[in-house]
């Protein structure tokens, strides 16, 4: 059995998510694991996100170093911890849980010229996580308003920037992760416009 299927059966089989799993030349095993995560069902309460704790992160490293060394898998290090605030979405679920956050999108190939005000070679945009009006695809919406100072007055007779969307299928993409966005005054409402978009 591959050391890869011994991970994911593992974490699985304790009840978790295997977010990600990465193997450095230097003989690192990187694990990141989640709790699953269930879509709210209509007409009942949200469930609150549970998170990761060290002890669970305790609990899936001895595990898997008992298994890895009952497989005789070759490895320097062992790390498990939790996604943190640049979680990479892989799958539609990920989606779907991280609907209206700000995420940070790599395509696989640039977009084209659209006729738009986006560059015809850009494959990284930012923006809020949206559902596409087919209901299949995904998009994320930004504007390239500059983000204000804090104090800076803004006349009220400036127009805002536009929003842009940028519709996506799962297929296209290269890498998506959420935007390591860190407020210190409190949560943002969801939905919000996203902050610049990046190159």
């Amino acid at each position: 059995m591959a050391w890869q299927d011994i991970v994911a059966q593992t974490v699985t089989g304790l009840g978790f998510d295997l977010v990600d799993l990465e193997r450095s030349a230097g003989g690192l095993l990187r694990v990141t694991i989640d709790w699953p995560w269930q879509p709210p069902v209509p007409g009942e309460a949200a469930v609150e996100d549970r998170f990761v704790t060290v002890e669970d992160c305790e609990r899936v490293t001895r595990q898997l170093q008992y298994l890895l060394e009952v497989e005789n898998v070759d490895y320097r290090r062992l790390e498990v911890g939790s996604p943190g605030i640049d979680r990479p979405l892989r799958h539609e679920a990920d989606f779907q849980r991280f609907e209206g956050e700000v995420i940070d999108v790599t395509l696989k190939t640039a977009i084209g010229a659209t006729g738009g005000a986006v560059a015809a070679n850009r494959k990284k945009f930012r923006g809020t996580l949206e559902r596409a009006a087919d209901g299949v695809q995904w998009q994320i919406v930004w504007s390239d308003e500059p983000e204000r100072k804090p104090g800076q007055r803004v006349s009220k007779k400036r127009a805002a920037a536009p929003l842009q969307a940028l519709t996506f299928a799962l297929a296209d993409v290269q890498q998506a992760r959420l935007a390591p966005i860190v407020n210190f005054k409190g949560r943002q409402a969801k939905g919000t416009p996203a902050a610049d978009a990046s190159e």
